[in-house]
């Protein structure tokens, strides 16, 4: 810097006007060179002195190398880039759904270690589990979920945009700079050749470590970075460079700086750009496209997409907190958005799928910028081939078509499965009272056309199943939803149903563990919904139906004479035989005529005998295939019939306390998972069980009995069915009997259900 000082300096009388008004080299206006020159050297310079004062100049930071190799790849202005190789390896980084390959990977590197300190050949083992690995990783990514495909598109090591420009370009020098006095290292611009032919490259950049993230702002443009883009098409265009653009941002920078600097005008302004461009344009999305930070380079003749890439107005995080409140719900959200290449290639919004190699593009970088290389080619030959009307018409109609649709047009059968579903009306439940007289009616019907052989319409029958069937799901909403759990299971059921369409239908660990959590919560509190009375009594009325539906189809005139064949075989016995004539003998010559005057010990007598045969006629039914659920008694008789109000209520008592102590049972971690084998089991043998599966299933279900039976044979429950049977015994004795009936109620071993077999013979 030059400072000078002086006091009033004498001019010489041969000094002019025109001297003291001409202007000098040295910067100062009207003092004369020469009278400069005789102040300096003249007796009176120490009244007039120049001095001048050198500051260091600022070291400039350029990345030009002290010795630059001329015959570098993409010539010696690649020096100028700040873009070098890193000098340490990048970390590895493995995904989450990845983490399953890493036990073969473990392996594989176990076993060469071991080869190499014992020196043996295990050549055979490594390069079978190498197949072994290949296989899972072709399985693993072949079938990726959205929310996969979203995570591999945002991996640390996926390739940056000048890793493949440096890869593609025979030459490449980056430009720099909006001219507003700004340059955003967010967005890299270029020019660059490829097959000798120049483009102007520009493109999102991330960076590769955690310090070039931060210098590049994690691939996030502020509007500095737009307007150098913009800057560049105008460049490209004034000289004819087809532009090649590179996608790779989570959207643009929305801090308040930015906001005030012009955000939205700055990409509004690319938009409009864009779209009058005279030059073929082609984008790549090589990561993650967001929103229109991704679309203010993206308005293109053709995009392209790698096959992991993702575009998308929204990130799945970001749409599932606005639509379910909780980003955990953002897989539900990127299968919703339809975010993914195949995606949008099939609704075309993308033009064409680039493909990487298994393990995505940071698994082999080179060959997918090769991949990319042959696609952005030939799209240039294409689009190099239109004029300049037609080139800006095809940009047009590519975005004009894209959500189009015509009125009065049916909508294909695949699409309507992308539609938003349409909401469930409100079915109103049948009262109580008329489906119950419905049933009774079928009952009816069922019980004449038993009667006079005749067949019954199976189209009633169907019917009331059904509305049955409707009436219980209904009932079991009503209490998912009374107990706050129905959103719950709408998400497990839709995960159920991916789990059995991919990786051979085994349900994933984790999902079994919260469906079985599920029931478990749902069974426990089943009992105490309002509604729980009428969902029991609904499923009774099922049962029965679909029992009265089976006997129906069965050949009833045959069955009747089986019956009666059998019961005369029971009745021809000889032991039977022997007891009933001994007892016919005994009541001959006692000249008893009325069953009142009958002592105790003949009536017990005959009950034994009434038991034995009772007995026997039931396991006969069950060989049939009739189902028995326990021998009558005068007992049920009185109860059914007269009963007293004190002894139905110790009933319903003892009744209540045996159903919560087999809930109790039931619930048990044990007795659960032999329920749950029995239901596997069930499933894995289908129509068609063969003999092992049947007998399996068979001792499962002897298991499951004898455990129930077991607990129910408590001495308290024994206690209280003893006191109330003599209760039952003494009303009976008292009351005489009805019917003619002295059999007194003896429980079936090891079963605390009682019931009448229903079957008529005639």
């Amino acid at each position: 810097m030059a400072s000078m000082s002086h006091s009033p300096v004498a001019l010489s009388g041969s000094s002019t006007a025109s001297d003291l008004l001409r202007s000098s080299s040295s910067g100062l206006s009207g003092v004369p060179l020469k009278t400069l020159g005789r102040a300096r050297f003249g007796a009176r310079r120490r009244d007039f002195t120049v001095s001048a004062k050198i500051g260091k100049a600022k070291k400039h930071d350029y990345p030009w190398p002290a010795d630059p190799d001329p015959n570098v790849k993409g010539g010696i202005l690649t020096h100028l880039s700040y873009f070098k190789p890193l000098k340490d390896k990048p970390k590895q980084v493995t995904l989450d759904f990845e983490k399953p390959l890493l036990d073969l990977q473990k392996k594989i590197v176990d076993v060469q270690r071991m080869a190499n300190e014992t020196g043996l050949d295990f050549s055979d083992q490594i390069i079978s589990l190498e197949n072994k690995y290949q296989q899972a990783l072709k399985d693993l990514y072949t079938h990726l979920t959205p929310i996969q495909r979203v995570n591999i598109a945002r991996h640390p090591n996926r390739p940056t945009f000048l890793d493949h420009v440096f890869n593609i370009t025979d030459k490449f020098v980056e430009l720099h700079g909006d001219r507003a006095g700004y340059n955003d290292p967010a967005i890299v611009t270029g020019i660059g050749t490829i097959d000798g032919r120049r483009y102007m490259f520009m493109g999102h950049q991330k960076g590769r470590n955690t310090k070039e993230n931060v210098q590049r702002n994690f691939g996030m443009p502020t509007p500095h970075g737009y307007r150098k883009a913009l800057r560049m098409m105008r460049y490209a265009d004034h000289h004819g460079f087809p532009i090649i653009t590179f996608i790779d941002t989570p959207g643009a920078y929305a801090d308040l700086k930015s906001e005030e600097l012009g955000q939205g005008e700055a990409i509004a302004h690319n938009l409009r750009t864009m779209f009058g461009l005279k030059v073929p344009i082609v984008s790549i999305v090589i990561g993650e496209g967001g929103s229109g930070g991704a679309l203010a380079i993206g308005c293109a003749n053709k995009l392209l997409m790698l096959e992991n890439a993702v575009f998308y107005v929204a990130s799945p995080e970001a749409c599932a907190a606005i639509l379910w409140k909780t980003a955990s719900a953002a897989p539900k959200a990127a299968e919703k958005l339809r975010i993914t290449a195949g995606e949008l290639c099939r609704l075309q919004v993308a033009d064409g799928i680039i493909p990487e190699p298994l393990g995505g593009a940071h698994a082999d970088p080179a060959w997918t910028s090769q991949q990319i290389k042959i696609a952005v080619v030939d799209a240039m030959d294409e689009l190099t081939k239109m004029e300049t009307q037609e080139l800006l018409k095809h940009r047009m109609l590519k975005f004009r078509n894209i959500g189009g649709f015509q009125e009065g047009i049916p909508v294909d059968p695949e699409r309507k499965v992308n539609m938003k579903n349409r909401e469930e009306p409100i079915v109103d439940k049948t009262p109580a009272v008329e489906l119950e007289d419905e049933v009774e009616k079928l009952r009816q019907q069922i019980f004449n056309a038993n009667k006079s052989d005749t067949e019954l319409s199976e189209s009633g029958l169907n019917e009331m199943i059904e509305k049955l069937q409707n009436e219980i799901e209904h009932e079991y909403f009503e209490a998912l939803q009374t107990m706050g759990l129905k959103d719950r299971f709408v998400m497990l059921q839709e995960e159920f149903s991916k789990a059995r369409t991919s990786h051979d239908e085994l349900l994933h660990a984790a999902l079994a563990d919260k469906i079985a959590k599920l029931k478990d919560e749902f069974n426990r509190g089943l009992p105490e919904t309002p509604n729980y009375p009428s969902l029991m009594n609904k499923r009774e009325m099922l049962f029965g139906i679909i029992k009265a539906k089976i006997i129906s189809e069965k050949n009833t005139a045959t069955l009747k004479q089986e019956i009666n064949k059998r019961f005369k075989e029971v009745m021809g016995r000889p032991d039977l035989k022997e007891m009933i004539d001994a007892l016919k003998a005994e009541m001959e010559t006692s000249e008893i005529s009325t069953i009142e005057g009958l002592d105790v010990e003949l009536k017990e007598k005959i009950l034994k005998v009434k038991q034995e045969i009772e007995f026997e006629m039931a396991e006969v039914l069950k060989s049939l295939g009739l189902d028995v659920a326990g021998v009558g008694s005068i007992a049920m008789d009185l109860i059914q019939e007269t009963p007293a109000p004190e002894v139905k209520s110790k009933i319903e008592e003892l009744n209540e306390e045996i159903n919560r102590g087999i809930e109790d049972v039931v619930r048990s971690s044990d007795l659960k998972n032999k329920i749950e084998l029995v239901k596997l089991e069930l499933i894995k043998a289908g129509q068609t069980p063969d003999l092992e599966s049947i007998n399996k299933i068979k001792a499962l279900d002897q298991e499951i009995r004898q455990t129930i039976a077991e607990a129910m044979n408590s001495s308290e429950l024994l206690e209280k069915f003893e006191k109330l049977n003599a209760e039952i015994s003494e009303s009976a004795e008292s009351s005489g009997g009805l019917n003619g009936n002295f059999s007194q109620e003896t429980p079936k071993e090891n079963s605390f259900e009682y019931a009448r077999p229903e079957t008529e013979l005639n």
